[in-house]
């Protein structure tokens, strides 16, 4: 290799390198969350135009660069303990390889640009966009503190993300729909919160305080409740929604994947991460992409 192929390929290195944890500080392996927002575009498909669909996508993007900047304040108050913490540990602020300072400024910029793009869209959810980032701060610097919130405001998030792409394409849920995202959250929420205790069994409240106040018993009892309550409210919703009544042959699959997640928290230690549950377990996958086929399907052709 010559003396310039070599310079060229240190340059592209350390270009690399120094890009590479602005953007690993925004997570992008997490933004699977942000889906949800493509949930109102399904459940209109027969009235999907190609603005809807561009405006769900756009929707979509602004959602992981909002939450991105909420995973950038989230790291720079927990960088201590991240750095205590056998997995969280590897995150750029936490590693040090992105200067604290730096990502603040960098998720400012971030932060303005992607609300003025989202006025532009639509103003409501601009404003919709801005609550979840006080909200999700709110719980970074405070909320994630007091018992039962923590787990209640990250399923807040995922309630205003089903809103967020109801707005974006002028389109609005029922309740039930609401109701069961909300539970369906607190499954998830509570499911984390059961795997950090038990990656974190004999150090709890050195990573996470909050974690002191709970225990296996009272997140096992927590997580049958709310999936009892979310294979209750979906099946009334499949009734009462007002779409076509054959949207009730989806339950079984509902009952399936939350079924599958429990097995994956009891049985193989898992649940800590949804998105990594979502990508890697193949039955959980093929779940929920034949979930969302079965649920275009049944209201194409049968509404």
């Amino acid at each position: 290799m010559s003396f310039l192929e070599e310079t060229i390929v240190k340059k592209n290195k350390e270009d690399r390198d120094t890009i590479l944890p602005y953007l690993m500080v925004l997570r992008p392996k997490q933004w699977t969350k942000n889906l949800l927002v493509f949930a109102a575009l399904i459940f209109s498909i027969k009235t999907v135009s190609i603005n809807m669909l561009v405006y769900s996508a756009v929707a979509f993007l602004l959602f992981c660069t909002v939450s991105g900047c909420v995973y950038i304040v989230n790291d720079f108050f927990d960088k201590e303990a991240d750095r205590r913490h056998p997995e969280k540990r590897y995150r750029p602020i936490a590693s040090g390889r992105l200067h604290p300072l730096g990502a603040l400024v960098f998720g400012s910029v971030l932060l303005c640009s992607s609300l003025g793009v989202a006025f532009l869209l639509k103003p409501w959810f601009s404003l919709l966009l801005l609550g979840y980032f006080i909200i999700n701060v709110a719980y970074s610097i405070k909320l994630k503190q007091i018992v039962i919130i923590d787990i209640m405001v990250i399923a807040c998030g995922f309630v205003l993300r089903a809103i967020g792409g109801g707005l974006a394409i002028d389109v609005s849920f029922t309740p039930w729909f609401l109701i069961c995202t909300m539970l369906l959250a607190l499954f998830l929420a509570i499911s984390k919160r059961r795997h950090e205790l038990y990656l974190l069994s004999h150090h709890k409240g050195e990573h996470r305080k909050v974690l002191e106040q709970y225990s296996p018993e009272l997140l096992n009892q927590l997580n049958s409740i709310v999936t009892t309550a979310a294979i209750i409210s979906y099946s009334l919703f499949t009734f009462t929604s007002g779409h076509t009544i054959h949207l009730m042959w989806t339950i079984p699959l509902v009952m399936y994947g939350i079924f599958r997640y429990l097995y994956l928290i009891h049985m193989e230690g898992q649940g800590g991460r949804p998105e990594k549950v979502l990508v890697e377990d193949r039955p959980i996958l093929s779940t929920v992409v034949l979930f969302a086929a079965m649920v275009v399907m049944i209201l194409y052709y049968f509404e």
